[in-house]
C-alpha cells in the first residue's frame, strides 16, 4: 500500500527511518509536523520530505505527543478521510465512509447532531427545488421502515397514529417531510454510527434506487444525526447547532466534505445563520393551545392562545407528566419523537383537536447560496 508518514521532531530521525524501513508500507513520502529537538542538520530520513497527501493510498501517523495529541489528529485524520486516504496509528485504524455513485443530480443534508434542525433545512431545500424540479427525498432514520418505503401523499395526523397503532414509528423522518413537503418521500433505516458518519447497517442504497427509478429531476438525501447518507452526492450541506463544535473530533472530516455549512440558533464564521419558528399547518388554532417540539423552534409569533409548550418530545417520561395535567383544546405538535404515540394518542383520547407543526428555515441569504451550491442540472 502507498503511503505517507506524519513523523515529527521529537522522534530521533534515526528512529524514524527504522520504524519506516520495518513496516510494510511502500513510502510515497513523509510529512513533518512538527518538533525540533531532536533534528540535526542534514540528517534525512530516506523518503522525501512531502506537504500533501499526492500519490498516497493511506496515512500512517508516526507521531506521538507532544506534537500532536488528540485533538491535532483527529483534525489529520479528518484530512485524510476527506481525501479518501485510510488513517492509520499504532493503535487504530480509520477508513473513509464508501459512498456509492449515483446517476441522478442530487444534494444531501447532513448534521453534527441529533435536534440540529437538519431535517428543517431538507424541508426548505426540497421546498426550494420543487417550485419548478420533479423532487424525490430520501430519508435515513433509526426508526425508519425494514424495506425502503415510498410515500407519494402527505400523510394526514389520522394516518400516522394508524402506523403507530400497528407498531410502527409514526414520526420517522420521512414521514414528517411528506408530511410538510408535500412531495414523493422514500423512508430507509439505519442502525449504529461510525465516528466519521458511516452506518453500521443501513437500506439506503435500495432506498436511492427506487428514488432513482421514479426518474426525478433531483433527489435531495436526509442524513440521520451525524451519520451521513452513504451515497455519493453532487453537494452537501451540514448543519450544525449550539454547543457544537464544527472542529471537534470528525466534524472536521464532516466539514471539509460539505459545501455549504448552516448554523441553527447560533452565529460561526463561515457559516450561514439560520432560526427556526414552528408554523402550524392549519389556517387556525383553536382554543386554548399546546405546543409540543423537539427543540429550539420559535413559538412566540404564534397567533393562539398558547397555554403551555413543551420541548420533551424526546423525553418520553417528561412528556408524560406534561400530559398529565394539560387542559388544552387544541395540540400544536411537531411530526417528531413521541408526538404521535404519546401526544396525539393522548388529544383524541380526549376529543382535543391535533394540528402538525413545522419548523420554517429563517435564514437571510440562504436561498441565494442554495442556489449557487445546488448541481447545475437542477439550478433554477
Amino acid at each position: 500500500m502507498k503511503a505517507i508518514a506524519l513523523i515529527d521532531g521529537e522522534h530521533s530521525p534515526e528512529v524514524v527511518r527504522q520504524a519506516l524501513a520495518e513496516l510494510g508500507y511502500e513510502w510515497v513520502g513523509a510529512i513533518q509536523v512538527g518538533g525540533s529537538e531532536k533534528l540535526r542538520a542534514g540528517v534525512g530520513y530516506g523518503v522525501p520530505i512531502v506537504e500533501t497527501f499526492d500519490g498516497a493510498e493511506a496515512v500512517v501517523d508516526l507521531s506521538d505527543e507532544p506534537v500532536l495529541g488528540p485533538a491535532e489528529r483527529f483534525r489529520w485524520a479528518s484530512r485524510a478521510l476527506a481525501a479518501g486516504l485510510i488513517y492509520i496509528g499504532a493503535d487504530f485504524r480509520f477508513d473513509p465512509p464508501l459512498f456509492e455513485p449515483i446517476e441522478v443530480p442530487s444534494v444531501a443534508v447532513i448534521g453534527t447532531g441529533k435536534r440540529v434542525g437538519k431535517t428543517a433545512v431538507t424541508a426548505h431545500v426540497a421546498r426550494l427545488l420543487a417550485r419548478d424540479r420533479d423532487v424525490v427525498v430520501v430519508a435515513m432514520g433509526r426508526g425508519g421502515p425494514p424495506e425502503p418505503e415510498l410515500v407519494e401523499s402527505p400523510p394526514t395526523i389520522a394516518d400516522l397514529v394508524a402506523l403507530s397503532r400497528s407498531g410502527r414509528h409514526a414520526a420517522s423522518d420521512h414521514l414528517e417531510l411528506a408530511l410538510v413537503c408535500g412531495v414523493p418521500t422514500v423512508g430507509c433505516r439505519r442502525a449504529g454510527g461510525g465516528l466519521a458518519g458511516q452506518a453500521f447497517v443501513s437500506n439506503v442504497s435500495r432506498g436511492a434506487q427506487l428514488a432513482v427509478d421514479r426518474d426525478p429531476d433531483v433527489i435531495v438525501f436526509d442524513g440521520s444525526g451525524t451519520s451521513i447518507p452513504p451515497i455519493a452526492v453532487d453537494c452537501r450541506i451540514l448543519v450544525t447547532g449550539v454547543g457544537h463544535d464544527l472542529d471537534a473530533y470528525f466534524n472536521t472530516y464532516r466539514r471539509l466534505i460539505s459545501d455549504l455549512v448552516i448554523s441553527v440558533g447560533c452565529d460561526l464564521e463561515g457559516a450561514i445563520r439560520a432560526d427556526l419558528r414552528l408554523r402550524p399547518l392549519a389556517e387556525r388554532l383553536e382554543g386554548r393551545v399546546a405546543v409540543f417540539t423537539a427543540g429550539g423552534a420559535d413559538v412566540g409569533h404564534l397567533d393562539a392562545d398558547v397555554v403551555h409548550v413543551s420541548r420533551s418530545l424526546g423525553d418520553r417520561v417528561t412528556l408524560a407528566r406534561e400530559l398529565e395535567s394539560l387542559d388544552a383544546d387544541t395540540y400544536l405538535v411537531e411530526i417528531k419523537g413521541a408526538a404521535i404515540d404519546l401526544v396525539a394518542e393522548h388529544a383524541l383520547a380526549r376529543g382535543r383537536h391535533v394540528v402538525a407543526g413545522t419548523n420554517d428555515v429563517v435564514a437571510p441569504g440562504l436561498d441565494a447560496a442554495l442556489a449557487e451550491l445546488l448541481p447545475e442540472a437542477v439550478a433554477a
